[in-house]
């Protein structure tokens, strides 16, 4: 059943931190909530922009957008930190935001999407997938 009072929509600079809630769950809490705005903050400063999804004015998911320029692919868009709440979640408004994303690249001329996912996060997997994204590499980190 296709939800008809959500939106997805772009967050406002000044909003931005309307994200950190998601975001903690996201990380299981792991970060805290100064922690996180702090960062949220410096990175809108940057090449971020964020989308919200919305059933009336509550925030029930979010998907972050980095934009640059890749010498192996020209203008990019990087998706990050994807997250829906769970009970609006197999309802369809993944397949719904990555629409809006494809849309929203092609708007900013973008050549390509690329995104990270945890390599223990399988449904996310399976889901991307699905959206025709493929396995390029492997993405390395060390903490410094």
């Amino acid at each position: 059943m296709k939800d008809t009072n959500i939106e997805i929509r772009l967050i406002a600079k000044q909003d931005i931190t309307s994200i950190v809630p998601l975001l903690q769950k996201l990380g299981s809490y792991s970060i805290s909530e100064a922690v996180l705005t702090e960062r949220v903050q410096e990175m809108a400063s940057q090449n971020y922009q964020c989308l919200g999804i919305y059933t009336s004015e509550t925030l029930i998911g979010t998907c972050g957008m980095w934009f640059q320029t890749r010498h192996y692919a020209g203008k990019s868009m990087e998706i990050d930190h994807v997250i829906i709440e769970e009970a609006y979640r197999n309802r369809g408004l993944g397949k719904d935001l990555m629409e809006f994303i494809y849309a929203y690249a092609r708007q900013k001329n973008c050549n390509w999407i690329e995104l990270n996912t945890y390599v223990h996060n399988f449904p996310s997997h399976k889901f991307y997938y699905n959206q025709g994204f493929v396995a390029k590499g492997y993405h390395f980190i060390k903490e410094l």
